[in-house]
């Protein structure tokens, strides 16, 4: 596993299913993340973002009725890093600018959560 960035101290996590982000925090908590925070769409996200820098955020591509590529977006925007979780492993429906940000598939682990943010972090400091 890549060595999980130090400097990964709050992360946002948007999830619209209860379990799955449990088991995120659970697991970011395990990595030393002292902060997260969940939120279950992209407006509750943007709310956030408005207000705080995050120094990560794990994006679940589909939320139901809609996605996360506008809070995609808004993090792009501001220089942020980010990566995307998925349920899905075809990048068909993803937007052409967004192919390249880090992204794993469900189910994750300890391993690839880890994986994701350290590559997430890497891309960003590009």
């Amino acid at each position: 596993m890549a060595e999980f960035p130090p400097s990964v101290r709050t992360v946002l996590v948007l999830e619209d299913n209860f379990i799955i982000a449990m088991d995120v925090e659970e697991i970011l908590a395990s990595l030393g993340v002292p902060k997260v925070t969940i939120v279950t769409n992209a407006n509750q996200a943007m709310e956030l973002l408005a207000l705080h820098d995050f120094d990560f955020a794990i994006l679940d591509v589909s939320l139901g009725d809609h996605t996360s590529f506008g809070v995609a977006e808004a993090m792009l925007a501001r220089g942020l890093p980010f990566g995307f979780t998925s349920g899905y492993g075809d990048l068909e429906d993803f937007p052409v600018h967004l192919r390249h940000i880090p992204r794993i598939d469900k189910p994750f682990n300890e391993i690839s959560i880890g994986q994701l943010v350290a590559a997430g972090t890497r891309f960003g400091a590009e």
